[in-house]
């Protein structure tokens, strides 16, 4: 899987040799580490409520867009594999664009898209935390106010996380990602338990549900369009290559590992939910996991999936805060955005202008948009850079590298690139309301990429008549 073809000769244990380049930014994340932050990052909070409306879209045959949605992210995996091996950096999608292609406007896009669908994760997730918080506790109907106080503290907690150091921030993300998974292992649980009891209806998991006038391969493929939020996360470990010791070694095993582990986790799920609870009863409300535990084990104490729920979406929402800030991190090394981004706060060692920067546009999120319907904008967002991603792995391959790096056959990045594209067309039947909420948040970025973009001609050429000035013994001294 190595690719050497074209190397330039390197010593053992450099840098070059390991992938392992030099950086401001302190490397703690091991393979457990990277393992447990990939998984709790797939995991987060879409399967705890697309369950439901998946299976209110295809039926009885829920287990199969999950499936479907799995292969279409396995595929894009290996393409990210092989670029964050090639170029180690914090910066992910944005870097690769920005190495292929070479247009600052297109880098920009890319860079505010990603960030787009980090933010309005971790913002959702914050609103949810506040909700499932007064839940737990058994508090009805706080109000508003209330809610969005807790949510503005919530994360107001998770930025100090991350300003206090990545390994403080991982070693969270551990805790977080076993109550998270260990909500799922309780379902599965339920579930194989129900079955042997002979509990439940198997001859479900066949039927699909297809409206009027359309096949049921159209439906599955609108339920994948929809379930594919549900696989996104991995692309965000690649923004903390930085970070991650020895990432050009570590990420290929520990990536596919950790796409196979909550693949299995989704299809488990959602074979047992849908074999102890009717579609149709999934798809109503918002706790459908919550309907099947109490189906197939009525005296489990329900409660406890509150507070379950609440550290799922905590952990979604420090992930997400942890990708973005790094993204913008990255992209200010680059000289895309401005260099202030790229700042680092002295012993820590953390980017503390992005995390701030990140944190307030969540704030914002938080108080002013409606975030309850944004997991398909999400996902249409993501497999647009994906098709990129996709396409940049082979404009790259000229591109030759002095150290050893994963690299993926030809076939499977053009497959990645043609069905991440499928997805986000309108033949896949995606709603059209994902389309419009993605465009205005498009116009958005189009207006700040060309902000940025005279922004940053207008800096360099000062830079450049600054420069002249001093060089010019003509030049009068003030």
């Amino acid at each position: 899987m190595a690719d050497n073809v074209g190397a330039r000769p390197a010593q053992p244990n450099t840098p070059s040799h390991t992938g392992e380049e030099p950086t401001e930014l302190r490397r703690v994340i091991g393979p457990g580490l990277l393992l447990l932050f990939i998984v709790g990052d797939i995991l987060g909070t879409g399967i705890y409520s697309l369950t439901g409306r998946v299976a209110a879209e295809v039926g009885g045959a829920v287990w199969l867009p999950f499936l479907a949605a799995f292969v279409v992210a396995f595929l894009t995996a290996f393409s990210y594999l092989e670029l964050v091996t090639k170029y180690p950096r914090a910066g992910g999608a944005a870097i690769y664009t920005h190495r292929a292609f070479k247009i600052h406007f297109l880098t920009f896009l890319v860079t505010f898209a990603v960030m787009c669908s980090g933010l309005t994760s971790a913002s959702s997730a914050a609103k949810s935390f506040a909700g499932n918080l007064f839940a737990a506790i058994g508090v009805d109907e706080p109000g508003e106010w209330v809610l969005l106080i807790a949510a503005l503290a919530f994360m107001t907690g998770v930025a100090l996380i991350n300003l206090r150091g990545v390994g403080e921030s991982v070693k969270a993300n551990v805790v977080l990602t076993c109550i998270e998974l260990s909500g799922l292992l309780i379902v599965i649980a339920v579930g194989a338990w129900a079955l042997l009891r002979g509990v439940g209806e198997t001859a479900r998991l066949t039927e699909f549900n297809v409206p009027e006038g359309e096949t049921a391969f159209g439906a599955v493929t609108a339920a994948t369009a929809l379930a594919f939020f549900a696989m996104v996360g991995f692309e965000d470990s690649v923004n903390m290559a930085e970070e991650t010791k020895n990432p050009s070694r570590v990420f290929p095993k520990y990536m596919i590992l950790a796409l196979v582990i909550t693949g299995v986790i989704y299809v488990l799920v959602a074979i047992s939910s849908v074999a102890l609870v009717s579609p149709a009863e999934l798809g109503e409300g918002t706790t459908p996991l919550l309907k099947v535990v109490e189906a197939g084990a009525p005296g489990f104490p329900i409660a406890l999936f509150a507070w379950i729920s609440m550290f799922a979406v905590a952990n979604s929402a420090l992930i997400n805060m942890l990708m973005a800030s790094r993204l913008l991190y990255g992209m200010a090394r680059e000289n895309v955005l401005p260099r202030g981004l790229g700042r680092v706060l002295p012993g820590r060692r953390t980017p503390v202008v992005a995390i701030v920067f990140t944190t307030v546009l969540a704030f914002a999120l938080i108080s002013l948009a409606d975030l309850t319907a944004l997991g398909g904008t999400t996902s249409l967002i993501l497999l647009c850079v994906f098709t990129v991603v996709n396409i940049a792995v082979l404009v790259l391959r000229r591109d030759e590298v002095g150290h050893q790096h994963f690299r993926t056959p030809a076939v499977i990045p053009v497959l990645g690139a043609l069905l991440c594209a499928y997805l986000a067309s309108p033949l896949s039947g995606r709603s059209t309301a994902d389309y419009e909420v993605a465009g205005w948040l498009m116009l958005i970025g189009v207006a700040l990429g060309v902000i940025t973009l005279l922004l940053n001609k207008y800096v360099f050429h000062r830079r450049v008549e600054i420069g002249s000035h001093e060089i010019d013994p003509r030049t009068p001294r003030r």
